[in-house]
């Protein structure tokens, strides 16, 4: 059945990625951003409202003119070390404003909710591979705003029925095969694409934060799920709402992880380039992050597909070639433009 979808944060890494995966499966992603992060140019596949999650007038109003039946929430910030520094913002932005977007989609009578969450809310592991029912104990501002958004729609389905899905997401990579969109952050700190920018030259080094983790390596190990499995993912999360499935919590990873020093060595061999590397303190992270998607698969019909190593890290390499060299064609248009007699 196709399916009116409010995406909020649409405009983002992993939202415009799920608005492309929507309209593929028949569904007509209507992106609610207000582009503070997101991009104007990532938005393809249906209609884009630039206004806060916050802004209810605006939101009641796009439920209505686009017969909205279902949201996709992303619009959050993302970032764990800014979360620390200015807790304020995050609860802010990922709590208060998310209260008033439920209180806007109560008043239209909206009833089905995919969230964005995060891995963040586990905190340190008391166990490897993580698996949905462990202790939910975040270490940052940021693990405890999405955890306290899961609780609050928890409370909002056995007062107001609203039935939703926490999709726990470990380390979102990669980017659209096609090369239609990709990922573009500022400023950047996935791994990945901090690798790839050295291998490029556009960054000087990357920096190895801490090489004594008890791994085989001694460097740090994560799960990494390509954005395309992940977009799929909450499509088949909103299907299974729809279909009048419970309201559930899955994470949302391969169950197998990757060291930093093997990301490394993938983008030197896809790339054909050396990528240097400096090595810095350790941060007091984790050694390892692995989710256990059993879950996941059962319930949702979901296995990644795309986050090999190999194809993560290919799609991303390709995504931010492409953008490398779009904005050096786009600069010396420039230069020539600029230097062109009047």
């Amino acid at each position: 059945m196709s399916l009116m979808t409010l995406v909020t944060g649409g405009a983002g890494y992993i939202g415009s990625h799920t608005c492309k995966a929507l309209a593929a499966a028949g569904h007509t992603p209507v992106v609610l951003d207000n582009l503070s992060t997101g991009h104007r140019w990532a938005v393809k596949w249906g209609p884009l409202v630039v206004a806060d999650i916050a802004d209810r007038s605006r939101v009641k109003s796009a439920v209505k003119e686009f017969g909205i039946g279902a949201v996709i929430h992303f619009a959050a910030h993302a970032y764990v070390g800014e979360s620390v520094r200015q807790p304020q913002k995050y609860f802010d932005n990922n709590v208060t404003k998310t209260l008033a977007l439920l209180d806007t989609l109560l008043e239209a009578g909206i009833s089905k909710v995919v969230l964005s969450s995060s891995c963040a809310t586990y905190g340190v592991p008391q166990k490897l591979p993580i698996s949905e029912g462990d202790a939910q104990q975040p270490i940052n501002p940021y693990g405890e705003s999405k955890l306290f958004v899961e609780k609050v729609l928890y409370w909002y389905e056995v007062a107001y029925g609203i039935r939703h899905m926490n999709l726990r997401y470990f380390n979102a990579a990669g980017a659209d095969p096609d090369g239609e969109i990709g990922e573009d952050h500022d400023p950047e700190t996935h791994l990945i694409p901090l690798v790839i920018a050295a291998a490029q030259g556009v960054n000087p080094t990357f920096e190895i934060f801490g090489t004594d983790y008890d791994t085989a390596d001694g460097t740090a190990v994560r799960d990494y799920v390509h954005v395309c499995d992940l977009a799929r993912a909450h499509v088949n999360a909103l299907d299974y709402l729809v279909a009048g499935g419970h309201s559930a919590s899955v994470n949302l990873g391969t169950g197998c992880g990757h060291s930093i020093r093997e990301v490394i060595s993938a983008v030197e061999t896809i790339s054909g380039r050396a990528v240097p590397v400096v090595e810095g303190p350790r941060p007091g992270d984790p050694a390892t992050l692995i989710a256990n998607p059993q879950f996941g698969q059962i319930v949702l019909s979901w296995t990644p597909d795309k986050s090999d190593l190999q194809t993560l890290v290919r799609t991303a390499w390709h995504w931010h070639q492409s953008r490398l060299i779009g904005l050096a064609l786009g600069a010396s248009k420039d230069e020539k433009l600029k230097s062109a007699p009047v």
